[in-house]
């Protein structure tokens, strides 16, 4: 069985995507507006992207800056017509104002995915608590991944967290892949890598010269080097 790392980078644009595919990244986070920490694209952003390269895309399903759904209605739409597009696989997260987990916002748009599969993205950073979150989300359908850095300040704060929690696969509420991203360098890959995670997100990363420039393939062949 092979033993290499996953490699999720954002991307805006085509430009991005197919940079990033060259440089040989796995799977693609479509995004638009890093001001707001990513926002859900347009239709034809994403059609352009899904027509461009063909590595796996997750699209991210989020109205607003912060971690509070707004108004679900519009998150469901937003569901059923990236599913009409042709998308399969999502990003979606929210919080209520106590740091508890969304379910009501979070279940709404999970039914309309349909089984397909999706990551929780970096709530669950800001949650009031981490493992209560986990349980309380563990047996929705399509849930195979949570993007993480352990800490809201990053992952160098939240690497004990990370491993902590890496240590805890297969338990309830721990089935999920840890795909870890938010500050991420090639620094903390092989501690990581030792204590058992195989997924990592990187946005700046790809781009060394600012997020108003495109991904770079070579970043990005970097980190692919380096992850193995």
């Amino acid at each position: 069985m092979s033993n290499r790392a996953l490699l999720e980078v954002i991307a805006l644009d085509v430009e991005d995507a197919v940079a990033a595919q060259a440089g040989g990244a796995d799977r693609l986070e479509v995004i638009t507006d890093m001001a707001a920490d990513g926002l859900t694209p347009s239709r034809e952003t994403f059609a352009a992207i899904r027509s461009a390269v063909d590595i796996p895309l997750r699209v991210m399903l989020r109205k607003a800056d912060g971690f509070a759904a707004g108004d679900v209605s519009r998150l469901v739409e937003a569901a059923r017509e990236m599913r009409a597009e042709g998308a399969t696989e999502f990003v979606l997260g929210f919080l209520n104002p106590d740091g508890s987990a969304d379910l009501a916002a979070v279940e709404a748009v999970v039914a309309e995915l349909d089984g397909c599969r999706w990551t929780f993205h970096r709530a669950i950073d800001r949650a009031a608590d981490r493992d209560q979150l986990r349980k309380a989300l563990a047996d929705l359908p399509g849930l195979d991944t949570y993007l993480t850095a352990g800490s809201a300040a990053g992952v160098s704060e939240g690497l004990p967290v990370l491993l902590a929690e890496a240590a805890r696969a297969g338990e309830p509420g721990y089935g999920a892949r840890i795909l870890v991203g938010g500050g991420l360098g090639l620094a903390h890959v092989p501690g990581l890598r030792a204590g058992g995670v195989d997924a990592f997100h990187i946005g700046g990363a790809a781009r060394p010269s600012g997020w108003d420039r495109p991904v770079s393939a070579a970043a990005v062949a970097e980190w692919r080097e380096a992850l193995g």
